[in-house]
C-alpha cells in the first residue's frame, strides 16, 4: 500500500467518509489535498492528522457545485504540484423529500453536487493523468444508487450516475493506463446518517445481515486499495462496502 509517488486529491475530504479516505491516504504516503467549501477548521483538523502522522497534507477550498471555481482551484493545484494522480470523489449532499413533492431546485442541487460535480472535476484533473499515463479515480456513490431508496430520488439517481460515469470513464481512459472505479457505501456512521431518527435508524440495522453499522474507515479500506498498486488490474467496477445489506 505504498502510495509515496501519489498526490491524492479528496472533494468533501474534511468530514465523514472523506475524512477517513484522506487519513488513510495520507498514512499509506500519499501527499494529501483535503478540499472543503465551509468547514475550514475540520479540514486543518484533517491535514494535521495526517501530519501528526508523518504525512504530507494541504487543504484547498471549492465547491464541486460550481464549475468555474472548480476548474480554477484545479488548475492552480496542478501548476503548484505538476500533478494529481488519486482522485477521490467524496463531496456529495442529499435533500430527502418525496417525489411528488420535490422541488426542481432541491433536484438541481443535489444532481450538481453528487453527480455533476465529480464529472467536472475528473475532467479537469484527467488531463494530467493523460499526460502521466497513470491514475485512479474513486467515485463514491452508494448502495442505494443501486437498490433506490424511497424519498431520495435525486440522491439515488446521482449515485447511480455515479456508477454510470464510472464505467464509461473506465472504458474510454483505460489505454492511458488510468484506472476508474466506484465505492458503494452502505449505511455508514457519518453525520448524514445521524439525522435519520431512532426508528429509521432501527429498521436499517434490521436489514444489514453484520447487525451493525459501517465505519467510515472501512470505506476509506476499500479506497486505499482502489488507489494502490494492489488494483492495478481493477477498472470499470463497484465495490459495495455495506454489510450484505444490498443482497
Amino acid at each position: 500500500m505504498n502510495l509515496n509517488q501519489e498526490i491524492a486529491l479528496v472533494t468533501g475530504g474534511s468530514r465523514g467518509i472523506g475524512k477517513a479516505c484522506s487519513v488513510a491516504l495520507g498514512k499509506a504516503g500519499a501527499e494529501v489535498l483535503v478540499n472543503y467549501v465551509s468547514n475550514a477548521t475540520a479540514a486543518e483538523e484533517t491535514a494535521h492528522a495526517i501530519t501528526q502522522a508523518g504525512g504530507r497534507a494541504s487543504t484547498v477550498r471549492f465547491d464541486v457545485g460550481n464549475v468555474e471555481q472548480t476548474q480554477t482551484a484545479i488548475e492552480q493545484l496542478l501548476k503548484e504540484k505538476k500533478k494529481i494522480s488519486v482522485l477521490v470523489n467524496n463531496a456529495g449532499i442529499t435533500r430527502d423529500g418525496l417525489l411528488m413533492r420535490y422541488s426542481l431546485e432541491d433536484w438541481d442541487q443535489v444532481l450538481a453536487t453528487n453527480l455533476r460535480g465529480s464529472f467536472v472535476t475528473s475532467q479537469a484533473v484527467v488531463r494530467s493523468m493523460m499526460k502521466e499515463r497513470r491514475g485512479s479515480i474513486i467515485h463514491i456513490s452508494s448502495i442505494v444508487g443501486l437498490t433506490g431508496n424511497p424519498g431520495q430520488a435525486a440522491y439515488c439517481a446521482a449515485k447511480a450516475g455515479l456508477i454510470g460515469l464510472a464505467k464509461s470513464m473506465a472504458r474510454e481512459l483505460a489505454s492511458r493506463n488510468i484506472r476508474v472505479n466506484a465505492v458503494a457505501p452502505g449505511f455508514i456512521d457519518t453525520d448524514m446518517t445521524h439525522e435519520l431518527t431512532e426508528d429509521q435508524q432501527k429498521a436499517i440495522l434490521q436489514a444489514i445481515p453484520l447487525g451493525r453499522t459501517g465505519k467510515p474507515e472501512e470505506i476509506a479500506n476499500a479506497v486505499l486499495y482502489l488507489a494502490s498498486p494492489m488494483s492495478e488490474y481493477v477498472t470499470g467496477q463497484v465495490l459495495v462496502v455495506d454489510g450484505g445489506m444490498g443482497m
